[in-house]
């Protein structure tokens, strides 16, 4: 079940870092303003960096410190659910609804990616 677990989460990483390059207009977007540099280049690093956590995830010699660095990378995104629920204070009901409702997705985001630390771990011991 562990690997199972591993492997749903970086599928998830894996997609979520392809839409980043597939559509990078909406993450742009994201960046909150105190960050150096461009958005666009915010956005492809984020999304390199989930890409690579996703194959890192698959194997088991890198599973433990790949999902880690994941549980680290969902709080660091932070700061960008915490703008788009800003940003989309004025928008309609079911769009503020949905910037709102990802806010408290990162706890088990990050609990999840810790839960297959450990599990990597416990595996490999």
């Amino acid at each position: 079940m562990s690997a199972r677990s591993a492997h749903l989460l970086a599928g998830l990483l894996a997609s979520a870092g392809v839409t980043h390059f597939a559509a990078p207009k909406p993450y742009d977007a994201l960046v909150p303003e105190f960050l150096p540099g461009r958005p666009r280049t915010w956005t492809q690093v984020s999304g390199a960096a989930e890409i690579a956590l996703a194959a890192a995830l698959v194997v088991p010699a890198t599973r433990r410190p790949a999902a880690l660095l994941a549980a680290g990378l969902f709080v660091a995104v932070f700061p960008a659910n915490v703008k788009m629920a800003y940003d989309w204070r004025h928008r309609r009901p079911a769009l503020k609804a949905a910037a709102y409702g990802r806010l408290p997705v990162q706890i088990p985001l990050v609990l999840w990616a810790l839960r297959v630390a450990s599990d990597a771990a416990a595996d490999r011991a």
